[in-house]
């Protein structure tokens, strides 16, 4: 029989016959340690991350996990400064590194060196990189943010022909705005020809300038069947479209890369309708209310005008029109008798300054007229000396051009054929130039 006091714990007993291996728990862990480091060579696992600390020492703890079990891991410091992403609990990663035990707790753990990102965790890697890239490079900027229309006539809708997606918004639509007219730009949502096909979809309803807005739509899904909306040519293609874009990909709580992109981001397709859409019974609740506003304020308006009314006929009352002509009447009749006294003392004052004049001129035309009487009379007896009618009186007669009315004087200022004027005592004649004839003059021959 083999008897345990207590002076026998950390040593080995054998007993022969029915003898027994007895160890310390240090000793089997130790043992167990060195056979988990032999037996295991490094190995990878894969799962997902829970538990996760990070001290201060900078060494990360944390445990694998599936559906079944766990696994306690441990990164050192030095390994975890080389990781190209930062794991965060619920990740599913690959762990390479090799088995072991910490004898203290008897802990059974595995001692990592290297950690990747895997399936789902691999793509939310990816997705957070493209991500930090497009925010660098300024695409999610707010001042790229276009506003969408108030109340689009014209809506271009992106996303699969088939299933609930087209549906919701065509039934969202309908309900709120059915002025709206929408045109499918279908494509497949999922998979390698998704992206591409969206870049095609995006540009032709830019080119062809029908729409007015975008909507861009997906449903749920996992992280992977998203993924076609967190491809960097979409993301880019979302930026450079002329047309604000709705993005509504997955459900409220799924976050893509063409919804920081996107002009706007709703939770869900259904939403984006609600977003790119005015509900007709807001604006008809709105319409509503802005006529009743318009009512009350236009019979305040009325009311007061007929108040102002009230008091311009009161003062109008109190000042009748007959009153008041009268009242000017008496004033211009009054005017009147100041305007004709007035004029009777100016006629008054300006006869007493004229009668002096008036003596002082009646007396010198008195004393001019006989000098101007006999003077005029001289002149007329000079003006009958040298006038010629007396001469005419005589039988002699004046001859004048008919056309100029100038006295002749000469033969040489006439012409046969020409009209002539002969001005006579009595009267004048007219008579036309035969033949001329040229006489010497007396004084001419008595110079010979």
């Amino acid at each position: 029989m083999y008897r345990n006091s207590g002076t026998t714990w950390g040593r080995r007993q054998f007993i022969i016959g029915g003898m027994r291996n007895v160890y310390t728990p240090s000793e089997l862990n130790r043992e167990v340690r060195l056979h988990l480091e032999a037996g295991f060579p490094r190995l990878w696992v894969e799962g997902e991350i829970s538990n996760l600390a990070r001290p201060a020492s900078g060494h990360l703890y944390f445990t694998l996990k599936d559906e079944k079990a766990q696994l306690r891991c441990a990164l050192f410091r030095s390994q975890a400064r080389g990781l190209t992403f930062r794991p965060e609990n619920g990740q599913l990663v690959q762990v390479r590194g090799r088995l072991g035990l910490y004898e203290p707790r008897g802990e059974y753990q595995m001692i990592a060196d290297t950690l990747e990102a895997s399936g789902e965790g691999r793509l939310r890697a990816s997705f957070e990189a493209l991500k930090q890239a497009l925010e660098q490079e300024g695409l999610f900027r707010a001042e790229h943010k276009r506003p969408l229309p108030r109340a689009p006539r014209r809506i271009a809708v992106i996303t699969s022909p088939t299933g609930a997606v087209i549906r919701d918004i065509l039934h969202v639509l309908g309900r709120r705005w059915p002025l709206a007219s929408v045109r499918l730009y279908p494509v497949p949502v999922q998979g390698q020809e998704a992206p591409p096909a969206i870049v095609r979809a995006l540009a032709a309803a830019n080119r062809h300038g029908w729409a007015q807005t975008i909507i861009l739509a997906r449903g749920g899904g996992s992280l992977e069947d998203l993924w076609a909306f967190n491809d960097e040519t979409v993301a880019r293609a979302i930026h450079a479209s002329t047309l604000p874009v709705v993005s509504a990909v997955g459900h409220e709580t799924d976050v893509s890369i063409s919804d920081f992109v996107a002009d706007v981001r709703a939770p869900t397709p259904s939403a984006a309708a609600e977003l790119a859409s005015p509900d007709r019974a807001v604006l008809r609740r709105g319409f509503g209310s802005a006529l009743d506003q318009l009512q009350r304020r236009m019979t305040a308006r009325l009311q007061a005008r007929g108040q102002r009314l009230d008091e311009l006929s009161e003062r109008l009352r109190g000042q009748h029109p007959a009153r008041r002509l009268g009242t000017q009447r008496e004033q211009v009749l009054a005017l009147e008798g100041r305007l004709h006294t007035s004029a009777r003392r100016l006629v008054a004052a300006q006869q007493q300054r004229l009668a002096p004049v008036d003596t002082r001129l009646r007396g010198a035309l008195r004393n001019l007229l006989p000098r101007r009487r006999e003077a005029l009379a001289a002149l007329g007896r000079t003006l009958h000396a040298v006038s010629p009618l007396p001469t005419l009186d005589r039988g002699y007669s004046v001859t004048l051009n008919a056309d100029s009315g100038e006295t002749l004087r000469s033969v040489s200022e006439l012409e046969p054929g020409q009209t002539i004027v002969t001005r006579l005592a009595d009267g004048r004649a007219w008579s036309m130039v035969d033949r001329l004839c040229r006489e010497p003059r007396p004084d001419a021959m008595k110079d010979r």
